[in-house]
């Protein structure tokens, strides 16, 4: 394992960082308990003269714990559902998936 895997294993065990989540492959898969932290940045989109604010959730799973993530799978985190919008995008190191989530 290289020092980068123990690295990114450290912050998913990080209570404070990381919290349980069911994954579920195309949304009613099977369910698979995933470590996933979460950001939920506001964004501001320019659409001609009109500016629109909405709310963003990005999420980061380990690649090991989701192997097979995909667009239109679903997480169930603090019993919300969100499904993945968008396909998910691995870092340099494939360690970690990055994920856009919206409300199921």
């Amino acid at each position: 394992m290289s020092i980068f895997a123990e690295a990114i294993d450290d912050l998913f065990a990080d209570p404070n960082l990381a919290r349980d989540a069911i994954w579920r492959a195309g949304g009613t898969g099977a369910p698979v308990t995933v470590r996933i932290v979460l950001r939920q940045p506001d964004r501001v989109e320019s659409f001609g003269e009109t500016r629109i604010w909405s709310e963003g959730v990005i999420g980061d799973v380990r690649t090991h714990d989701a192997p097979n993530l995909a667009e239109a799978d679903g997480f169930e985190i603090d019993g919300a559902i969100y499904v993945v919008q968008g396909e998910p995008v691995r870092d340099s190191e494939r360690l970690v998936w990055t994920v856009e989530l919206r409300p199921a």
